[in-house]
């Protein structure tokens, strides 16, 4: 029997890879397509253009592992359900669900490979990728942190805290220094508003002014910033949340709720890197209903269709799950778990017919 569940565990197992590497293929290829359209600005070549899809491939690979999963345990078990092999191992006393268990154990693989990219891998290499490239555009003389980037402008050094949607920078603070480097005026605006003329226009302001008599506070309604970054070039410095560890997501969240921001796009790409292993599970649970169950008699052929049109259902449902719990303001454990739990929910519906 063992030599059987090995022998399914492995069929699982390179169908899953070559599934994954003809996905992998069409999205970098489609990534490449849409990279092209940025290349000539700044310092961005087509060759930093090749690095960048290199980089962010295991990105992808991630992303894809959930319906990669699906769809090669079914061309797996499909293969073997056509040459009636599996028929020849119910026949010889191997039950269903041992030949679910061997697909399952093959599937804990899959499942540790999933959290090792998505805590490894994919977060430092995403970082390397996104930095290289925000640099190539924007120019020199910026930094990217972790938390918003640094920028130099003369004397004055700036740093961003964070950028939000529509053109809104906040947590600024602006060092200006003379010939020498020696401090001498500190700035903290709350926020900024990013105009297209390259102008941002600083609110609840806070300065401080050092000179040889002492330090002068003062409080400033608005402040407005000349010919500094411009709306696009701001767009691509900021790091998505989805490239951090969930480690570093983790302390952001926490430090963004200490100074009362809201950090609930970050509690969610948290909650949904710890639910990826989980996910990419519960789709080979999926997958076994498309065997054992009234699809037994089909071809492999019209299993694959109907595993892509799951696959589909379940990427842009949970697109939209995600949209919703934020326009809603969901709990992020909620919007992040419950495709988890309607795929788990489905499958071992479905399985209790079978088993």
């Amino acid at each position: 029997m063992k030599t059987l569940d090995r022998y399914i565990g492995v069929s699982f197992l390179c169908s899953f890879v070559l599934i994954i590497i003809i996905l992998v293929a069409l999205f970098s290829f489609l990534e490449l397509v849409s990279q092209l359209d940025d290349v000539g600005k700044g310092s961005f070549r087509t060759h930093d253009v090749l690095v960048f899809i290199g980089l962010t491939m295991p990105r992808r690979m991630l992303d894809l592992m959930p319906i990669s999963t699906l769809l090669g345990s079914i061309i797996a078990l499909g293969l073997l359900a056509d040459h009636s092999e599996l028929l020849a191992m119910q026949a010889g006393g191997m039950s269903i669900q041992r030949i679910c268990g061997s697909v399952l154990a093959a599937g804990t693989l899959l499942i540790l490979l999933t959290g090792m990219l998505a805590e490894m891998v994919v977060p430092p290499l995403d970082q390397l990728a996104r930095k290289r490239r925000a640099l190539a555009i924007s120019g020199t003389g910026i930094t990217l942190t972790k938390q918003g980037f640094w920028a130099r402008r003369g004397f004055t050094y700036i740093h961003v805290g964070k950028t939000l949607v529509g053109g809104i920078a906040a947590d600024l603070d602006l060092f200006e220094t003379d010939e020498k480097g020696r401090l001498k005026m500190f700035t903290h605006a709350r926020e900024a508003n990013i105009r297209h003329n390259d102008q941002w226009v600083l609110r609840d302001i806070t300065r401080k002014i050092f000179t040889e008599q002492g330090i002068t506070t003062q409080q400033l309604p608005s402040l407005i910033l000349h010919s500094f970054l411009s709306l696009d070039q701001v767009d691509v410095l900021e790091l998505p949340a989805d490239s951090l560890s969930s480690v570093d997501l983790y302390r952001y969240i926490g430090a963004m709720r200490e100074s009362g921001q809201n950090a609930d796009r970050y509690a969610l790409a948290l909650w949904r890197k710890l639910s990826m292993p989980l996910t990419t599970g519960a789709m080979v649970l999926l997958s076994l209903p498309f065997i054992f169950g009234s699809t037994r008699i089909v071809t492999a052929g019209k299993r694959i269709m109907i595993g892509s049109f799951v696959g589909i259902v379940f990427y842009f449902g949970d697109q939209l799950i995600v949209h919703l719990g934020l326009l809603l303001s969901l709990a992020p454990v909620i919007t992040a778990m419950t495709p988890v739990i309607l795929i788990s929910g489905i499958a071992l519906w479905q399985l209790r017919k079978i088993v």
